[in-house]
């Protein structure tokens, strides 16, 4: 009998279906966020402002779309499944001399092409950051109607751009908005900003579009780099707003204060929408934005996903940058370990769990979630990879290393 056999009858035996469990997380699409490639610069700026910032001089940043597509492709080739690319503006592809307000379909139709070989779906983002129009730290909120309308501009070119992506790939396009609005030190007014902000919103979003294609979220922060004291677009704007207006809250697990888990929040949001959005990142004291681990909180956040029999209405993007280390094994990291997360809450055994909860049985709770995490998890995954005729672990780095040779260190 094979460890993988062996690990069926295992998790059987605590009330877990391996081949039900494997079939589910085989048709989870992950959105792969492109700007790990490059330390989130782009194809429009030189530089990150707007309270984004990556530390770290690892070679072998991709300096151009070709570079950053090989490195996509050959991330993807050592991650089971197929999956989604994120999209910011700033990797538009175009030699027209172009502003962010007039961007359109046509300046990522390459990006398309590259889907459409890949067998990927795309996700958006609009680029409100590292830009001439961020002025003092104001973009939708700013009080200068000009900042405003220009940046209104690019939410509605954004909005238009994730449409066309649902239309030409058919796989729902999200198109997240995130603002780096705020202050420094404590404001005089926060009414006003927060007056403008929604009126912003309200244009950006008067144009209506099939859900079927393009679904809208909204991602709030408590606090940044430059807006230490006040973030306009907060946690509380935003849900009233996505509660007001029918959209979806982005919950970024880097964007909460240190003692919060977006793991505890998951369920509350689903009971009130229809529909959720998740950017996963790995916060270090504070949204650092670290290459997520199999901890407990990565495990407690995609367990809570599968108890609420939420994996078709959640939207799973990741959100790192680490230029420190090898960026192709970032993504690969990333990646496998928020399928490991999905695959740990899909063998664990959650129905008799409740059951036992909803009899105060909080022993048989305890011993449970305690006996499953000695169960032959590993087996199981590694049963996944070879499905999806991607490596192992312990297997997938040397094929990253590889590259690293041939072609990163070889960039300039």
């Amino acid at each position: 009998m094979s460890r993988f056999e062996e690990a069926k009858e295992a998790y059987a035996a605590a009330g877990v279906d391996v081949e039900a469990a494997l079939q589910k997380l085989a048709g989870v699409r992950i959105s792969m966020h492109c700007w790990q490639g490059d330390d989130v610069l782009g194809f429009d700026s030189d530089a990150l402002t707007g309270g984004i910032a990556t530390t770290g001089n690892y070679p072998g940043r991709a300096r151009n779309p070709e570079e950053l597509m090989a490195d996509i492709r050959k991330a993807y080739s050592l991650i089971p499944g197929k999956h989604k690319l994120n999209l910011h503006a700033s990797y538009r592809i175009t030699e027209e001399n172009i502003d962010r307000d007039a961007i359109e379909p046509k300046h990522f139709e390459a990006w398309v092409d590259f889907a459409k070989e890949e067998g990927i779906g795309l996700d958006f983002n609009p680029t409100f950051f590292s830009h001439k129009n961020v002025k003092d730290n104001m973009t939708l909120s700013s009080p200068d109607k000009d900042i405003r309308d220009f940046w209104i501009a690019h939410g509605k070119a954004s909005r238009k751009i994730a449409n066309f992506f649902g239309e030409q790939l058919g796989i729902t396009a999200l198109d997240n908005v995130w603002i780096p609005d705020g202050t420094k030190d404590v404001p005089a007014d926060r009414i006003g900003p927060r007056a403008r902000l929604k009126d912003s919103l309200d244009q950006i979003f008067s144009v209506k579009y099939d859900r079927k294609n393009v679904a809208d979220s909204i991602e709030g922060k408590v606090f940044g780099i430059g807006v230490e004291s006040y973030t306009v677009g907060s946690h509380e704007f935003y849900m009233n707003y996505a509660a007001k207006n029918g959209l979806m809250c982005l919950l970024d697990t880097g964007h909460y204060h240190p003692t919060e888990v977006v793991s505890d929040k998951i369920s509350s949001m689903l009971l009130f929408n229809d529909s959720l959005a998740l950017h996963v990142s790995r916060p270090v004291r504070w949204d650092s934005d670290h290459v997520i681990k199999l901890d407990d909180e990565l495990k407690e956040l995609a367990t809570e996903l599968v108890r609420c029999d939420a994996l078709g209405r959640v939207f799973i993007g990741l959100d790192f940058f680490d230029a420190s280390i090898n960026r192709i094994a970032a993504w690969v990291i990333g990646m496998r370990n928020m399928q490991k997360a999905l695959l740990y809450g899909l063998l664990t055994p959650n129905k008799e769990l409740k059951e036992a909860q909803d009899k105060a049985d909080f022993t048989a709770v305890l011993a449970g979630l305690e006996e499953i995490k000695t169960l032959p998890f590993g087996d199981v995954w590694a049963e996944f990879c070879k499905r999806n005729g991607v490596p192992v672990d312990g297997k997938w780095y040397a094929d990253v290393k590889k590259y690293e040779s041939n072609v990163l260190f070889k960039r300039a």
